[in-house]
Order: structure tokens, then C-alpha cells, then sequence
């Protein structure tokens, strides 16, 4: 069994940073892919970033494309997503999970395990 624990979010002006962490416990996440999913009120879970087993390649969505970084410290067991230029559209509740394999996905499904979630709010 995998737990995924979610921090670093909170209230932020438009244009500020956050760093969220994602830290495993009970298995390593070494050898799957990790990927972080928002999700706003009244809206599906959307895909954010997702990173490689390896740390080697990672994935943005065209939303954050050039404000958020993915990365990950497999010696710690840990992701963490890196949110610079926050808009008020990125307020959601944000989830990292884990991938069943060690390539990128991009949708939920292909997930097998997930954080409880950390709520962003970016005030305008």
C-alpha cells in the first residue's frame, strides 16, 4: 500500500509562488511515473505535470506551461510542483498520484494511487 501525502498549499496574491510537496510512504516511488491533477469546484480533475520514473522527462499542461515545474527526489520519496505567476484560475484543490507504470500519463485513470489533496487559492 502507497500513501501520499500532499503540503504547501495555502492563499496567494496573483503573480506569487507556491511549492507543493508530495511525500510517499509505504512503498518507494522510484520505479513509477508521478503526476499532479487539479481539480476546481463543479469541474473534472484536470492534469498538470507529470515526471518520468527516472526524473529523466516530464510533461506540462498548456495552462501552466512556463509557470509550474515538476520535479522529484527519488532518494526522499518525494515530487514536489513548483507554481510560479499563480492566476486566480489555478485556484483548485491539487492532487499528485501515482502511475501504475513508469511512462507519463495524462489522465486520471491511469493513476493507482492519490494524495488526499492540498486547496491553492490565488486571490486577484
Amino acid at each position: 500500500q502507497v500513501q501520499l501525502v500532499e503540503s504547501g498549499g495555502g492563499l496567494v496574491q496573483a503573480g506569487g509562488s507556491l511549492r507543493l510537496s508530495c511525500a510517499a510512504s509505504g512503498r518507494t516511488l522510484s520505479s513509477y511515473a508521478m503526476g499532479w491533477f487539479r481539480q476546481a469546484p463543479g469541474k473534472e480533475r484536470e492534469f498538470v505535470a507529470a515526471i518520468t520514473a527516472s526524473g529523466g522527462r516530464t510533461s506540462i499542461a498548456d495552462s501552466v506551461k512556463g509557470r509550474f515545474t515538476i520535479s522529484r527526489d527519488n532518494a526522499k520519496n518525494t515530487v514536489d510542483l513548483q507554481m510560479n505567476s499563480l492566476k486566480p484560475e489555478d485556484t483548485a484543490v491539487y492532487y499528485c498520484g501515482r502511475d501504475y507504470t513508469f511512462t507519463i500519463h495524462t489522465s486520471p485513470g491511469a493513476y493507482v494511487y492519490w494524495g488526499q489533496g492540498t486547496q491553492v487559492t490565488v486571490s486577484s
